[in-house]
């Protein structure tokens, strides 16, 4: 399979956009108070939240976030037209694994940046290594637009697994979470010959009928509820009025950051949410989002695919059913954690391991946890590919 188009690319934004985004930020007026005295965040993210993460991004280095991206190599090629921007951490072991992985939203290839470099380079020869490919879907970032209306995951599905042969990968891992569940899952079902062993750390699935709940079980469904309830606006936004978000936040950092912002602060394990690091992570995200105006086309995910209240009954059509091995990581804090006696009813479940500290972004909140599991699944049923 030819390489020819596939061409070597670094992230360079020009120190001209860098100090616009400055300018606007430095020309920036916040509301003048919270919408109600006592808000809280029963409008939304508290208001200091905001406050302290726009005065946290007047103070960003951009090029040092950058700097860090460049580390390992990027690419872009053409898949069927469409330019598709990736990632590729590779090792220098000859048995080392193909995996790709794939974000969600409000996510980008930045996700796996703490874990791409442990699963291509493990410390410990007995462990698996990876040739990790991790692309940026279309509409996000550095990969083009999708090309026509209702492009859906499943035609992403279909341009990865020609990304993965086209780098002479014939067989390779999935791993994924978020929206990339979807790709993941038609991977695992109707791309057998060549996607041969997925991981998920977001997986909806349905209980059996009639069973009693477990603990877990119980306080894991009062927060799907709570989500589906009352934190679903953002989504019938997207879903329903894509161009006029578009408008209105494709110029606008701060409208980027709370929008993006506020799904990171509403997803994420409560304790990792302390940390230093995590506001760092969010305003990579709006920064990258804004300097490749991704925040219109990113949405329409949404747009084009099932809806949330879909999710399980989705997963439950025999076209859906993952016939290949697969495993799935369950996240105490995720959006909609499942439990084993549910996702073992969608396809062949071969690991299921519960992790109770992180949530929706497990390759950055839980990297050595995802490292783990990827490498115990891959130790367990990775088949070296036949030699034709």
């Amino acid at each position: 399979m030819g390489d020819s188009d596939i061409v070597p690319f670094k992230v360079d934004i020009p120190r001209s956009e860098v100090d616009r985004l400055k300018r606007k930020l430095q020309d920036t007026r916040l509301p003048p108070r919270e919408i109600v005295p006592n808000a809280g965040d029963k409008y939304g993210p508290i208001y200091e939240w905001a406050e302290n993460l726009y005065k946290a991004w007047l103070d960003y280095d951009w090029y040092e976030v950058q700097d860090k991206m460049n580390e390992y190599p990027h690419y872009h090629t053409r898949i069927e037209d469409v330019k598709i921007h990736f990632v590729h951490a590779r090792s220098e072991r000859s048995d080392a694994i193909p995996l790709i992985m794939c974000h969600g939203w409000p996510g980008s290839f930045w996700e796996f940046s703490s874990v791409w470099g442990p699963l291509s380079h493990p410390s410990d020869a007995s462990q698996p290594a990876f040739n990790v490919v991790v692309p940026s879907l279309p509409g996000f970032c550095f990969s083009d637009w999708p090309p026509r209306a209702g492009w859906t995951l499943q035609d992403t599905a279909r341009i990865f697994d020609k990304l993965m042969k086209k780098l002479g990968y014939s067989e390779y891992m999935m791993q994924g979470g978020d929206w990339s569940h979807w790709i993941g899952r038609e991977m695992g079902s109707k791309y057998t010959d060549s996607c041969k062993l997925v991981h998920f750390n977001f997986a909806p699935s349905p209980l059996p009928e009639g069973v009693e709940y477990t603990a877990r079980e119980k306080e894991v469904q009062g927060r799907v509820d709570d989500w589906l309830e009352n934190h679903m606006g953002y989504a019938v936004c997207m879903r329903t009025r894509p161009h006029t978000i578009g408008f209105g936040f494709n110029d606008n950092p701060m409208g980027i950051l709370t929008w993006v912002g506020e799904k990171y602060n509403e997803a994420a394990g409560p304790e990792n949410q302390k940390k230093p690091y995590w506001t760092r992570v969010i305003l990579t995200t709006a920064t990258l989002y804004y300097f490749t105006d991704c925040i219109m086309p990113s949405m329409l995910c949404y747009y084009a695919n099932v809806r949330h209240e879909n999710f399980a009954s989705f997963a439950m059509e025999p076209e859906n059913r993952i016939t290949i091995p697969f495993g799935y990581t369950s996240f105490y804090w995720d959006t909609e954690p499942s439990s084993k006696r549910a996702v073992e009813r969608t396809g062949n479940l071969v690991y299921y391991k519960e992790r109770n500290d992180g949530g929706h972004y497990a390759a950055i909140e839980d990297p050595e946890g995802i490292t783990q599991d990827v490498r115990e699944l891959a130790a367990q049923k990775w088949k070296r590919p036949k030699q034709g």
